[in-house]
């Protein structure tokens, strides 16, 4: 018996071993595939270096091939139905790879054209960096830990993200002939497209090349979809997503209503952000066809280009001098209309379009039950609106109205003087949304008043709605504060907003966002004033209540900003992104709940 026992302990840690050392070099394989995939596509090689790069790709091509079915073979029933579809994904496109290299066929075949795109060296590479991906994903997690604070987790994403396209950004073929990007500003630029922020220290239509735009606009959809998404779809897939702590943290994160809905959610906010984008990218393309001296590729990508960059807040433009350049600015209303409800929508919030689908659904089945006069059961629902749907949206009309009446008004013989009549509408609705986040920018901002300016700022502080890809300390919080100043002046107990009362939780949670909003803004305020005491305050301040907010608009203070105030600008658009307080939960230590209460007292406010 204990022979039996001391065999099965000597097998299971030999298996352990084997087990550890079979990931760790699938690891590496895969981080040195990753390597090789950007310095193929980064540098200009000569053959003896593209065929070392080639060596590669061919050991990790066997080593995924080998890995897949060893996989099917010894973990078929270990493996979660969630982790079979991805690995079924991709092996079956490793074995797709595959055909070419063990059934050739003559060109008289009629597979003959599907053989030669099953063996086309782009197809295997993003195959591999797939399966790469996969890996390097799975191993990262898995080391952090099962039980790792969902908050260190997606600040440790983000911080990877944000280095790996500052990286990306400084290859070679990324920017254009005779341009080299020191690496401060390779950080600045990854960390404002990563957090949606739009500030750039250089101009992105003269220094990268189609190659560098393409980097910065995989970085706006990552970051746009970061914080909802990305982390959550690596968590469920490889940190245990099974487990309570983390559905209950995975649930919150994306606005889900619960745990079995979880992987629909996610593949919802994905399906309707490319759609959205597609959409958009479309419409932009019949707005500029033929009137801004561009081939159909280049229409094509300005379209994708700004479609993303609108929808995801994050205010980067292909043009020089931003939407404000000569080419775009004049008879294009169509274009500021739409690029104006893409930030809408992107500003919104994944719950709020979650619940704009429930209410679709619902009324949609209603209508039809009524047309072909079917009984069908439904549950009753006395608000299908729920409360964070209705303080977006009416916070978002509230702020358009206000902000285009109030920019019209102070800037239509100001900023705005000599253009037609709707020309000077189309620019104040848009002025009034895009300091909302987005930080696209129609015209010069030191045109505009002080009291635009002022104005101006506000709007970037409260930003969007929450859980979306806006930033800002969101309109959800400002309603709440709001709502709690009016209920102590009414004298009231409880803070009420569209016949609810508000969680304690909420209004405590509103009050510290507010709070951690003006000192961090005050911190990096006066360390801007300290570093740069030949630019001036205002636009120092205007300047990090933008990074901040992840706005990206400007008082053309970021091309005038030291390498050290860049890094400080740079720290500041990661904590407005990831927000203050996920970024402090994530490195202290959740205190527990002591089982005793204290007295309670007064505290003398006013």
């Amino acid at each position: 018996m204990k022979n039996n026992i001391l065999d099965n302990i000597i097998t299971q840690t030999l298996k352990n071993r084997i087990s550890f050392w079979y990931k760790l070099i699938i690891f590496l394989i895969s981080a040195l595939n990753i390597a090789a995939c950007v310095i193929d596509y980064g540098f200009v090689l000569n053959d003896k270096e593209q065929n070392v790069i080639f060596n590669i790709y061919n050991i990790a091509w066997w080593c995924y091939f080998i890995t897949f079915f060893v996989r099917i073979v010894f973990q078929w029933k270990m493996i979660n139905r969630k982790t079979i579809s991805l690995t079924t994904i991709t092996g079956l496109l490793l074995l797709f790879s595959a055909l070419p290299k063990f059934i050739p066929i003559t060109e008289a075949s009629a597979l003959y054209n599907i053989w030669q795109f099953f063996s086309n060296k782009h197809f295997i590479i993003l195959t591999l960096l797939l399966f790469a991906a996969l890996e390097v994903s799975s191993g990262i997690i898995n080391f952090i830990n099962k039980k790792t604070n969902p908050a260190l987790l997606m600040t440790v994403c983000f911080a990877i993200i944000i280095l790996f396209g500052a990286l990306l950004l400084l290859l070679p073929r990324s920017t254009k002939e005779h341009i080299v990007l020191p690496v401060a500003d390779a950080i600045f630029i990854s960390t404002s497209a990563v957090c949606v922020t739009g500030l750039s220290t250089v101009d992105i239509a003269q220094t990268f090349t189609y190659e560098g735009q393409i980097v910065i606009a995989l970085l706006i959809q990552i970051g746009g979809l970061g914080i909802m998404t990305i982390t959550s779809f690596f968590a469920i897939f490889f940190m245990g997503g099974t487990g309570l702590f983390n559905q209950f943290a995975l649930r919150d994160m994306i606005g889900s209503e619960t745990f079995s809905s979880l992987i629909s959610t996610l593949l919802y906010i994905l399906g309707f952000t490319f759609i959205i984008e597609a959409i958009g990218a479309f419409f932009i393309w019949l707005s500029i066809h033929g009137t801004m001296n561009m081939n159909l590729h280049q229409e094509i990508f300005f379209s994708i280009f700004h479609s993303i960059s609108a929808f995801c807040n994050a205010g980067f433009s292909t043009l020089s001098g931003n939407l404000g350049n000569p080419t775009i600015m004049y008879n294009h209303n169509a274009f500021y209309i739409i690029i104006s409800t893409l930030i809408v929508l992107g500003g919104l919030g994944f719950p709020i379009l979650m619940n704009f689908k429930k209410m679709l659904s619902y009324k949609s089945g209603k209508f039809f039950d009524k047309i072909f006069k079917r009984k069908k059961q439904r549950p009753f629902y006395s608000h299908i609106a729920n409360i964070n749907t209705k303080i977006v949206l009416s916070m978002t009309a509230i702020l358009i109205v206000v902000g285009t009446i109030i920019i019209a008004i102070s800037e239509w013989n100001r900023a705005f003087a000599g253009m037609p009549f709707f020309d000077k509408i189309v620019q104040s609705l848009f002025n009034a949304i895009a300091p909302r986040t987005a930080g696209f920018n129609s015209i010069d901002l030191t045109q505009f008043s002080l009291i635009t300016i002022i104005f101006y700022s506000f709007l970037m502080w409260i930003g969007g709605g929450s859980q979306s890809t806006a930033g800002g300390i969101k309109v959800n919080t400002f309603a709440v504060a709001m709502g709690n100043f009016f209920s102590v002046i009414k004298g009231q107990k409880d803070v009420r907003l569209f016949n609810r009362e508000i969680e304690s939780d909420s209004i405590r949670r509103a009050s510290a966002v507010i709070f951690g909003s003006m000192l961090t803004i005050l911190i990096f305020f006066i360390g801007l004033v300290i570093m740069e005491p030949n630019i001036s305050a205002k636009g120092l301040l205007f300047e990090t209540i933008s990074a901040f907010s992840t706005v990206g608009s400007s008082l053309n203070v970021t091309p005038l900003l030291s390498d050290g105030s860049k890094i400080w600008v740079t720290i500041l658009m990661f904590i407005g992104r990831v927000g203050l307080i996920t970024v402090l939960m994530s490195f202290i230590k959740h205190s527990e709940t002591p089982k005793y209460r204290l007295p309670k007292d007064n505290v003398i406010i006013n």
